[in-house]
């Protein structure tokens, strides 16, 4: 396996196995691996389908959690749902990424299920990464579903990246926010050669002074396609605030959808969307600095993600 992103994922899943202070739980190949709870996190196997129960106690502080994902082989396809209690009060940090290394001419699979329940003051910061790479000519496929529940005064960030290398993504998230609850969720992606990603959001504001806020960024190469859905639903006095930014190079193609729907006098909600190309002025002031157009690009498209 070369140098790569995966590589460093694998490195990173040895270094938190070898810590004694941090949850954690790997999967590689859909077989779990190896497994560590806390004192005040717990991580059980759920006994009707494949998955597991991350269990979160009440004013838990300064804890994190890694769920990493590895497949290494081709032909695997990969479910598992995983379920986070997170108890009132406590704050955690959720990471979650996989890594999928296709060298077969078969089609590898992850679609991970997760769901959220966020109870009364807690709050979460979730972190997934997704990357695939491989010579073979099998598709790299990943299908995440993310569902949060969250709870009177409860707080939720979520960074969803998917930089390179996965053939097929669909992504679905789900939020259900009650009162006083925060929603925030930013989302970056590119998709080069024949890749296709589609990202759908759905965000219920049931609770007075919810809040949610969308920040998409995304950029597409080459024939690949992409398509974004994010729907934020007002049912009480509430604030939402959609922004779907994406530039598009080569024969790339976009469709971006923000929609907005209000139910109660008391919903403010806004959306922004748009789609374009590289700056002219942007190429040529870094060319200017010696690189090429290549390489301006490069850093033009790194910035925009970052």
């Amino acid at each position: 396996m070369k140098d790569s992103m995966l590589e460093n994922l694998l490195k990173t899943i040895a270094d938190i196995t070898g810590e004694t202070d941090g949850a954690f739980n790997l999967r590689k190949d859909g077989i779990g691996v190896i497994r560590h709870s806390t004192e005040n996190i717990e991580i059980k196997s759920k006994e009707d389908k494949p998955g597991i129960d991350i269990i979160v106690k009440p004013h838990t502080k300064g804890e994190k959690v890694h769920i990493p994902v590895v497949i290494t082989e081709t032909g695997v396809n990969d479910l598992v749902y995983n379920d986070f209690f997170i108890g009132e009060g406590a704050e955690v940090d959720i990471v979650a990424g996989c890594g999928i290394h296709n060298c077969g001419s078969s089609a590898s699979e992850h679609d991970g299920i997760h769901t959220f329940y966020i109870s009364k003051g807690a709050k979460v910061t979730y972190v997934e990464k997704h990357y695939g790479e491989g010579e073979g000519t099998g598709d790299r496929i990943l299908n995440p579903t993310t569902i949060v529940h969250m709870e009177e005064g409860s707080y939720c960030e979520m960074e969803m990246t998917q930089i390179e290398g996965v053939t097929s993504t669909v992504r679905e998230t789900e939020a259900n926010l009650g009162k006083d609850a925060k929603l925030v969720v930013t989302e970056k992606l590119m998709t080069h050669d024949k890749q296709h990603a589609t990202s759908n959001i759905t965000a219920n504001l049931n609770g007075k002074n919810s809040i949610l806020q969308i920040v998409s960024r995304s950029v597409a190469k080459n024939d690949s396609t992409q398509s974004f859905h994010p729907i934020a639903v007002g049912n009480e006095k509430c604030r939402a605030h959609i922004q779907c930014d994406s530039i598009i190079m080569d024969n790339a193609k976009v469709a971006s959808i923000p929609e907005i729907q209000a139910n109660h006098t008391d919903a403010a909600i806004i959306h922004e969307a748009a789609i374009g190309r590289i700056n002219n002025e942007q190429l040529l002031k870094l060319e200017t600095f010696g690189l090429d157009e290549e390489q301006a690009e490069a850093v033009i498209v790194e910035a925009f993600l970052s």
